[in-house]
C-alpha cells in the first residue's frame, strides 16, 4: 500500500454526519471512535515519521444542507491542507420520509457544489477527498423501505462521483466497497443496521481513506 501523499506538518479536516462525528463532541473527543480515529491510527503505525494533524468536524444527523449552513465557521475559517467530506445518507432518508422538507437529489447536488466551490475560492491550494454515502444492506424482498433506499441512493452517489471529477478530488466509493464485501459476508458483520457501522465497518472506511490518499491511486481512482 505504500504511504500517503500527506506531507509532514499538514492538517486534514474531516466533516460529515454521525458516521464522521462518532462521539467526537462527547466521550470520544476529539476524533471520535470511528473511521477518523482509525485513519489516525493507521498514520501513526504506518507513517510514524510524519506529524499529521487531524480535525474532526462531523455532527450527527447532518445533511448537506446542514453542512452548507455551518461551512463558513467549521470549514472556511479553519486552516487545513486537505478536506474530507462524508455526507448523504440522511439526505436520502429524509427525502424519502418527507419529500417536502427533505433533500432531493437536485438539492443535494446544488448544495454540494456550493460548498466545494466556496472551498476552492477561500482555500485554493487545499486538496479534497470525497467519501460517498453507503447503505450496508442487500435488497430485501420483505422490507419495502430498505429496498427504496437502495434504489434511491445511486442518484446521490452519482453526485459525489461527478463532484470528484469536477474538483479533481480523490474518491472513496464506500457503497460499492461494502456491496462487494456483502457478496461474501452478512451485513450484520459490519453494521447493526444499514447506516451506523460497528468498529469493523469503520475500519473498512478508514482503510479505504488511507488507500485513496496513497502515493499511487487505486486503478480507476482519482489523483
Amino acid at each position: 500500500m505504500g504511504e500517503t501523499i500527506l506531507r509532514d506538518g499538514e492538517l486534514i479536516l474531516f466533516i460529515g454526519d454521525s458516521i464522521t462525528d462518532c462521539g467526537r463532541r462527547d466521550c470520544a473527543a476529539p476524533l471520535g471512535n470511528g473511521y477518523v480515529k482509525f485513519f489516525s491510527d493507521f498514520l501513526q503505525i504506518r507513517e510514524p515519521q510524519k506529524e499529521i494533524s487531524i480535525l474532526n468536524q462531523g455532527i450527527g444527523g447532518n445533511t448537506v444542507q446542514d453542512l452548507r449552513e455551518r461551512w463558513e465557521q467549521d470549514v472556511l475559517e479553519q486552516r487545513f491542507d486537505w478536506i474530507s467530506v462524508k455526507i448523504g445518507i440522511n439526505d436520502v432518508h429524509r427525502y424519502l420520509c418527507d419529500p417536502a422538507n427533505g433533500v432531493s437529489p437536485e438539492q443535494f447536488k446544488e448544495s454540494y457544489q456550493v460548498i466545494l466551490e466556496q472551498t476552492r475560492q477561500v482555500h485554493p491550494k487545499a486538496r479534497i477527498l470525497l467519501i460517498d454515502p453507503f447503505y450496508v444492506a442487500k435488497s430485501p424482498a420483505n422490507d419495502p423501505f430498505m429496498k427504496t433506499v437502495l434504489e434511491s441512493l445511486p442518484a446521490y452517489i452519482e453526485t459525489v462521483h461527478r463532484m470528484s471529477e469536477s474538483f479533481g478530488a480523490r474518491l472513496v466509493p464506500t457503497h460499492d466497497i461494502f456491496q462487494g464485501l456483502l457478496r461474501y459476508k452478512d451485513p450484520t458483520l459490519f453494521c447493526p443496521e444499514p447506516v451506523h457501522p460497528y468498529p469493523i465497518g469503520h475500519l473498512v472506511i478508514a482503510e479505504q481513506v488511507y488507500r485513496a490518499l496513497s502515493m499511487v491511486p487505486e486503478p480507476g481512482g482519482r489523483s
